[in-house]
């Protein structure tokens, strides 16, 4: 790690926290701002560890290397990646953090950070950064995230939505709490096959503009090169826009926040450009970039394949229904089929022995629950489920709207969607998956929701069962 760049010295006793207040939408907590503008995390209430929260960052990085495409390390737009992060991540504050970067080849324009230190930059957003400066904003925001210990601070806040893997062609997140993805669920961060997805507050988001906004000042950028970038996703719309979007959440004063800061900054000569970027964007434009649909696409190809006997042997209900009493519900399943997840009923999946493949779930039943973050109504966490559950599955679509229904006296909200099933039951032959998804509002706001998925053949054999399940719900 390179040292961190010059600072002013200013004596000890002179020092003072000024917490900052940055306008109607937004308000940092952990961001502190000393006389002459500099900005410093307050990280003192994370209770991982560094050293944790980088061992689970390595871990991930290499599940994320091994689920998506990515450009090698001799790559020279790996490279120039690598060596303006590094050149950034000398300019981060606080502790001194592993920083890796790395490059998705993925079409949608988005970037992510995992804890402790691993970055990883879409090639698309290197295809629409119109300079170095544009790029190295992005760069700077998400190793903003990481200075803040954003995952693990939202870890020990807030309850994630525990929805990744809930349906057949994404992978199972939050569902199996000792695994690597299992703890990322609980970091909010989501791998489905539609991509990486963060779940960040727009105080985090805000916190993390000012924090790069610092650091691309430091490194000699202009911090409004990040505004133009993302002004520059605003206007021209597209695929993947929508994404990156939702996953940096503008807090709706970004513009007046960083010009509040650099504000404070004494002027200097900024690098906006470089010969050597656009050689390098010029390289990236003629790489096929894979959307995310092909990205599902070859994850599914490598998904296992079921004869129709083998089916419908593993499928059949055998033994009458058994009780899982969990502490927030309870609920009927056949006794045949198998239960795995929390022990607290925040992520379970109920399923034949078969049912799942390749952490993938093909036949069964999903339980999870989702948090709204800032007194989201349960129609509008209900429509995060949707959002999330269809950027996991990018083939999935709904049929109609939410409608109404009433499990044992609540009133919630109930939707069919079609998509493609992980299993396959000719080499090469897509099958076609049904999902049903309920979800339910609970007491404190949140909301519990149910998926049940199988094959679109095999549904409708299966609706009987799932109703019978459904009508033995009982919430507590």
């Amino acid at each position: 790690m390179n040292p961190l760049g010059p600072k002013s010295p200013i004596p000890l006793a002179v020092l003072f926290v000024l917490w900052l207040s940055l306008g109607t939408a937004a308000q940092t907590r952990y961001v502190r701002q000393e006389p002459d503008g500099r900005l410093q995390p307050d990280t003192s209430s994370v209770k991982t560890s560094p050293q944790e929260q980088s061992k689970l960052g390595r871990q991930a990085a290499a599940q994320v290397e091994k689920q998506y495409p990515m450009l090698p390390e001799s790559s020279p737009v790996t490279q120039f990646v690598q060596q303006l992060g590094s050149r950034l991540a000398a300019a981060a504050p606080g502790y001194k953090w592993p920083f890796e970067f790395h490059v998705v080849n993925q079409k949608e324009i988005n970037a992510f950070a995992l804890p402790g230190g691993p970055i990883f930059v879409n090639l698309g957003t290197i295809q629409a950064a119109d300079n170095e400066a544009q790029l190295a904003g992005v760069m700077a925001h998400e190793i903003g995230h990481v200075v803040m210990m954003h995952s693990a601070r939202q870890a020990a806040e807030t309850r994630p939505y525990q929805i990744a893997g809930a349906l057949g062609s994404a992978i199972i997140g939050g569902l199996f709490g000792g695994t690597v993805i299992g703890q990322l669920g609980q970091l909010g961060i989501q791998l489905g096959a539609g991509g990486v997805i963060m779940k960040y507050s727009r105080t985090a988001e805000t916190e993390a503009d000012l924090m790069g906004a610092q650091i691309m000042y430091d490194a000699g950028f202009n911090p409004r090169a990040m505004l133009t970038f993302f002004d520059k996703l605003k206007q021209q719309g597209g695929s993947g826009v929508p994404q990156f979007l939702s996953d940096h959440p503008d807090p709706g004063d970004r513009a007046q926040s960083i010009q509040k800061i650099i504000a404070r900054f004494p002027p200097k000569k900024y690098v906006l450009d470089s010969p050597q970027y656009q050689q390098v964007r010029q390289d990236a434009l003629k790489v096929h970039a894979y959307s995310a649909r092909e990205i599902a696409q070859r994850q599914r190809s490598g998904g296992g394949t079921l004869s129709n006997e083998a089916r419908a042997a593993d499928i059949s209900l055998s033994g009458g229904m058994r009780q899982l009493n969990q502490p927030g519900f309870s609920i009927s399943y056949p006794a045949n089929w198998q239960v795995t997840g929390d022990s607290q009923g925040n992520s379970i999946v109920i399923a034949p022995p078969s049912g799942i493949t390749r952490d993938q779930i093909a036949y069964g039943v999903s339980i999870g629950t989702a948090q709204g973050n800032n007194g989201q109504s349960f129609d509008q966490i209900t429509q995060e489920i949707l959002s999330t559950l269809q950027h996991n599955n990018p083939d999935m679509r709904t049929i109609g709207t939410p409608k109404r229904i009433r499990v044992n006296g609540l009133a919630g909200r109930s939707v069919d969607l079609i998509g493609v099933s992980p299993i396959q039951f000719q080499p090469g032959q897509p099958v076609e998956e049904h999902d049903w998804l309920v979800a339910l509002p609970r007491s404190d706001g949140s909301a519990l929701f149910v998926v049940y998925t199988a094959p679109q053949q095999d549904f409708t054999k299966l609706r009987s069962t799932f109703e019978e399940m459904l009508r033995s719900l009982q919430m507590r």
